[in-house]
């Protein structure tokens, strides 16, 4: 396996690690979710449904993640970073254009995170062009 996949591998298994976590706290305790996840409070109000539901939209990605990176099918792992930014690139814009209620420091740091969620995702997509040789295309990995 080559160096670049090796990268690629490990970007989507960590981004299926905190798709898992995420999801988990978010459906299994919304109350923790929102009161103890940074900046999330910020935003009112509490809504236990909405809080589910994103937990488990976490989860179904996670899933969608999991195969990705245990096939490492060039296709495959397209989707999940696809599907993943289809969330992370208006979430990220949402939250730069609702920034009222948050200190500087905090403004800041969130932007730099969500910032990353965005750019770790397009890095990794931008790779899958360069990580597969052209014998594992038409033999991928099973």
């Amino acid at each position: 396996m080559n160096a670049r996949l090796i990268v690629l591998r490990a970007g989507v298994w960590s981004l299926t690690f905190v798709e898992i976590v995420v999801g988990l706290v978010a459906s299994l305790t919304p109350r923790v979710f929102y009161d103890y996840v940074p900046w999330v409070d910020l935003i009112p109000p509490f809504s236990e449904h909405l809080m589910r539901d994103y937990g488990a939209m976490n989860l179904s990605l996670a899933l969608v993640f999991a195969v990705a990176a245990v096939t490492m099918e060039r296709r495959m792992v397209r989707v999940a970073l696809g599907a993943y930014l289809l969330f992370a690139i208006p979430h990220l814009i949402f939250h730069l254009t609702h920034l009222e209620h948050f200190t500087t420091g905090a403004a800041v740091w969130q932007t730099i995170l969500l910032t990353v969620a965005v750019l770790l995702p397009v890095g990794l997509l931008i790779l899958t062009a360069f990580a597969y040789s052209t014998a594992m295309i038409q033999n991928p990995p099973e």
